[in-house]
């Protein structure tokens, strides 16, 4: 059997030894979308090892040199897989040519939550770090009279999914793309985890039997988190109450986004039902 190379194996990790290694898997979106929950989530898996810290290294650090990106991944054993997540990537134009010329064969995870509610769910916390922000409303649009929505505001802009997505197919194949709903992920855990396994090619080791629902935070949480035998739930900063955002602007945002959320869903092959 495999007895000595078990052994060997567990020596070499209590040894600290093992190898860093480039990520052969990256969650690269999208911000407010579920990715903490997700990488949180994975880690309880026994062969995913992930950065805790978002590297940016393919939107802020890219001239440090992939040695020094390297350098921040966790060591792994043969058949253990590195991941980070950093969610701006998906929104970075420069990031898909950069990924790939890394390695061609990089697994791709995008978090997607309806745009409207993300899109608040940005407002909110950028609200919380500065409270004295213009209202939601105001900033949604460009002229309120004429209702022209103003796409340059970044809460807008990044959840136009189809049109970022456009320029990551010019560098991946689409399977190559995960993409996991954030809706989903608080509903059903396991299940979106068992697809995100697959994806990854690990054992689907991670079932019902890992999460609790907590009624407080509205969210699914760990009954053992990674390395821990205590239960774990996501960061006071997770799980915001949104402001109240006036209803007909909501509307109007919903009706700026619909054929945009359409052309995802063609080319995602996926309905997210957002609308």
């Amino acid at each position: 059997g495999g007895g000595a190379a078990g052994t060997a194996g567990t020596l070499a990790l209590l040894l600290g030894e093992g190898s860093k290694r480039l990520p052969q898997a990256i969650i690269i979106g999208v911000k407010k979308g579920g990715t903490r929950a997700l990488l949180e989530f994975l880690r309880v898996h026994p062969d995913v090892r992930a950065v805790g810290a978002e590297p940016h290294f393919f939107d802020r650090n890219y001239e440090r040199g992939l040695a020094w990106y390297r350098d921040l991944m966790p060591r792994t054993l043969e058949g253990q897989i590195t991941m980070e997540k950093t969610p701006s990537y998906f929104v970075t134009k420069e990031a898909p040519a950069r990924i790939s010329s890394m390695s061609k064969g990089t697994k791709l995870i995008v978090v997607v939550r309806d745009p409207v509610t993300r899109a608040i769910s940005d407002y909110t916390q950028t609200l919380s770090k500065k409270p004295d922000i213009p209202t939601f409303e105001s900033l949604t649009f460009k002229n309120r009279t004429t209702g022209l929505i103003d796409t340059s505001w970044s809460a807008i802009q990044i959840g136009i999914y189809a049109k970022h997505l456009e320029n990551w197919l010019l560098h991946f194949p689409i399977g190559q793309i995960l993409f996991v709903s954030g809706e989903r992920l608080i509903s059903d855990p396991a299940g979106e985890l068992g697809r995100v396994q697959d994806f990854l090619g690990l054992k689907r080791i991670i079932t019902d039997k890992h999460f609790y629902f907590n009624k407080t935070k509205g969210f699914p949480c760990l009954k053992k988190a990674e390395g821990s035998s205590k239960p774990h739930c996501l960061g006071k900063t997770k799980g915001r109450t949104h402001p109240d955002i006036d209803q007909e602007v909501v509307q109007r945002l919903r009706d700026f986004y619909r054929p945009f959320n359409m052309k995802f869903y063609q080319m995602t092959g996926q309905d997210f039902g957002w609308d």
